[in-house]
């Protein structure tokens, strides 16, 4: 059975899921800081997955990515699977901004996390809402 890693269950907040993933959100204010995590138990590689859920992450990455770049006007995104601390598989996309406290650098290490308030994440939920709307539920209490 699919259990969220509990570094990551500690550090996000649970918007939905789409067919094979869970969408995780970074509490980390500094960026629109998303996490994309299979529903699969035990996997930590991409190369795990069956190819046809590697295909589905890559539709859910390569989908979210773009959703993600007009909803928050990003001038690049980052997407990575590095999991070095968290061996659970999981997808960051992460919309960066010239302007961003990390700009150009990577986001990891660079500032300490800057946790939502409830507003902001009602907030980013409502913009989601309006763009997520094919193959997604979202999760109503964010567990």
């Amino acid at each position: 059975m699919f259990a969220l890693d509990p570094r990551l269950q500690q550090d996000t907040l649970a918007i939905g899921d789409f067919p094979l993933c869970r969408l995780l959100l970074s509490n980390d204010s500094n960026y629109p800081w998303f996490i994309l995590v299979p529903r699969r138990e035990a996997i930590s590689e991409i190369f795990q997955l069956n190819v046809a859920d590697q295909l589905q992450l890559w539709q859910e990455t390569t989908a979210l990515a773009e959703i993600l770049k007009d909803t928050f006007d990003a001038d690049k995104l980052n997407v990575a699977a590095l999991g070095n601390v968290v061996s659970q598989l999981h997808m960051h996309v992460i919309v960066r901004k010239r302007d961003d406290v990390a700009w150009p650098a990577p986001v990891w290490g660079k500032h300490v996390a800057e946790p939502y308030d409830a507003e902001q994440v009602a907030a980013i939920r409502e913009r989601l809402r309006l763009v997520l709307t094919n193959d997604f539920t979202f999760l109503e209490d964010g567990s």
